[in-house]
């Protein structure tokens, strides 16, 4: 997975075989990658690198990230819900998504047509998290004993778990809770790890 935020942009997250090779998607998005880098970091954030991916924070707190997929590239705001979007340029990363939204880019020119108001979407994103403020979601995900007991073992999987919209998380909590033997839990887990680490809900391929 990749650690230096200044190589995601030529290299990618190096989540997948692709990573460092021309075939990553990152040279697909270079320019609106680097339009919305420039963007957000014009906006006071603290830019690390987390699940491979640009990061930015506030005291700590994950604001946003942005990402590279095969159709488009990204801003993802983890508390987006809570953006007044009222110029409707946001939507929902996932069917069930309750708490993050998203901002799709496979132009250049609907960043340059939105550059203002993402700026004013970061920074009210940035206050929320130094408030605290936080989605009201409806119901929190129990997550299976096992799964519980294999983050212990495996930091990693757990990062990348948490990084999961919540519609996502629950396809392996159903997935894994589908299963009756504690061993053959266990198992689904292994499994699953690899998608996991991808991004990907259970029923994505």
């Amino acid at each position: 997975m990749q650690k230096n935020v200044d190589l995601y942009f030529t290299e990618g997250c190096l989540r997948c075989s692709k990573g460092a090779t021309p075939e990553c998607k990152v040279h697909q998005w270079s320019a609106e990658l680097a339009m919305l880098r420039s963007i957000v970091n014009s906006c006071g954030l603290e830019e690390e690198c987390k699940w491979g991916m640009p990061c930015y924070t506030i005291n700590g707190k994950n604001v946003l990230i942005i990402s590279a997929f095969k159709d488009y590239c990204s801003i993802n705001f983890f508390q987006g819900a809570l953006i007044n979007d009222e110029a409707n340029i946001l939507s929902l990363v996932g069917e069930n998504a309750e708490v993050s939204r998203i901002f799709r880019v496979n132009d250049i020119a609907q960043i340059e047509a939105h550059k203002e108001l993402l700026k004013a979407y970061i920074f009210e994103a940035a206050e929320n998290e130094k408030l605290g403020r936080k989605v009201q979601t409806k119901k929190e995900i129990e997550l299976p004993v096992e799964l519980i007991e294999s983050f212990k073992h495996n930091p990693e999987l757990e990062a990348a778990f948490m990084a999961l919209t919540p519609g996502r998380q629950k396809s392996y909590v159903i997935h894994i809770n589908g299963a009756k033997q504690e061993k053959t839990k266990y198992t689904r887990i292994e499994k699953c790890i690899p998608k996991i680490k991808l991004g990907k809900g259970f029923n994505e391929r």
